[in-house]
């Protein structure tokens, strides 16, 4: 049988994993609110509504 808490105590996040995790929260990805601003914006020339 699997002993969960030994295998738990070995396991290593990769680094890709890792890497990506990073990035998303340093780019701050846009929410969809954010790309219909900008669509928005440059289908008025660049005006804000």
């Amino acid at each position: 049988m699997i002993d969960f808490e030994e295998e738990l105590k070995k396991f290593h996040p990769s680094l890709e994993v890792e890497q990506v995790e990073e990035n998303v929260y340093k780019n701050k990805p846009k929410d969809m609110a954010d790309l219909l601003d900008e669509m928005l914006k440059e289908m008025k020339g660049g005006s804000r509504y």
